[in-house]
């Protein structure tokens, strides 16, 4: 599968391994799609019916996982879209994670629910969106990494709040801002004296693993306690 894509794309070995490239080649159609992996007639049409509402984005590394003829493969059932995402039960919410309630503001990128505990979103970006994402409200629909301003306001309230010790990075995915970006942000959380613990939510390691760069590693290295959550769906 690795090498059907890399022919779609005219690959080189060298572009394949940028994680920049494979997020500017994101999948995002069911035309491109269809080049790829076994659709059916009325296959593409569910789909359609779903991207009406939430956008599609596989990057190529992850399309190359997919058994492109098994129409249950696990890799797959998470990346490419489904009618079944419209249906909405009477007891699910928009917000399952209630996360816009503890937010000091509807601006605010901020989620305050435990007292040594924050979220701070930086990113509305991912390199892929997950078809179970609990944050599709927001994702993808319109992707941007959160301006400075209120990115600075976020850092703002952190040091206002000294019962802060622990700040979870998230988004959109947290490695998908710059280098230089995470590098000033880590900077400047760690120059807060309470802030102990940074942790990055990423599907990166499996979505986009190219992102895991030489680079990256070297800034993460300069920062004490800094983790990385992340998580891998499959039987």
């Amino acid at each position: 599968m690795k090498s059907k894509i890399m022919n779609y794309f005219n690959a080189s070995k060298e572009e394949f391994s940028d994680w920049k490239w494979q997020y500017r080649h994101r999948i995002e159609t069911v035309e491109e799609l269809e080049k790829l992996i076994e659709l059916s007639e009325a296959k593409k049409e569910d789909i359609k019916k779903a991207l009406e509402v939430f956008p599609m984005a596989i990057s190529p590394y992850y399309a190359s996982l997919i058994d492109s003829k098994d129409h249950n493969c696990p890799i797959r059932i998470q990346a490419v879209p489904s009618s079944a995402e419209l249906k909405k039960s009477s007891w699910e919410l928009e917000d399952p994670l209630c996360e816009d309630k503890d937010s000091p503001s509807e601006e605010s990128c901020i989620t305050h629910r435990y007292p040594d505990r924050v979220l701070f979103l930086i990113s509305n970006r991912c390199g892929m969106y997950c078809r179970h994402c609990t944050r599709k409200r927001r994702v993808g629909n319109r992707e941007y990494d959160y301006p400075e301003k209120a990115i600075r306001e976020g850092i703002e309230y952190i040091r206002e709040h000294s019962e802060i010790r622990d700040v979870l990075l998230s988004g959109g995915d947290a490695l998908l801002v710059s280098d230089e970006k995470l590098d000033w942000l880590l900077g400047e959380l760690f120059d807060t004296p309470h802030v102990e613990i940074v942790r990055l939510g990423s599907r990166v390691p499996v979505t986009l693993p190219q992102r895991i760069t030489p680079e990256l590693c070297e800034i993460l290295e300069k920062y004490p306690s800094v983790w990385l959550n992340t998580h891998f769906n499959h039987p």
